[in-house]
């Protein structure tokens, strides 16, 4: 297997955490901005949840076997997971810094895909790439 399929492994450890930290700030914001918060994790942990398996199906499809475990996962990411009782802003905050490490790490597979000439993977990471700095642009809109 190519380094892109390594770095996939990550990316899907990181992705699944940031799903569950997402959800579990959507189940516990409270404040002023409650329900819009509410809303926006919402939205995009539902986003995530479909990435996870879009990430998984890739590794499958390059032939290499896909991490499915909490364990594994925990050894793989490279995100923290959600801290718990903290105000809405420090939550926008947690999920900003876990945002920008993913785009960071996509970038760096991005590159390992492209000297693999993986045209699929490089259309999965630019997608997801998208998505990410989306997010990142909405939750700094909240703490400018």
């Amino acid at each position: 297997m190519g380094g892109a399929t390594s770095g996939l492994k990550v990316f899907l450890a990181n992705t699944y955490t940031l799903y569950l930290k997402t959800q579990n700030y959507h189940w516990n914001v409270i404040g002023p901005h409650f329900h819009s918060l509410h809303n926006l994790f919402e939205e995009q942990y539902k986003e995530l949840a479909n990435a996870v398996d879009e990430i998984a199906e890739r590794i499958r499809a390059l032939g290499d076997v896909t991490p499915g475990s909490l364990e594994e996962f925990s050894k793989l990411k490279t995100i923290s997971e959600a801290k718990t009782r903290i105000d809405d802003i420090s939550m926008i905050k947690d999920l900003i810094e876990s945002h920008e490490i993913i785009c960071k790490h996509v970038n760096l597979i991005l590159r390992q895909a492209q000297d693999e000439q993986d045209d699929v993977t490089q259309d999965l990471l630019i997608g997801r790439l998208r998505v990410h700095e989306k997010t990142l642009w909405m939750l700094r809109a909240y703490v400018v």
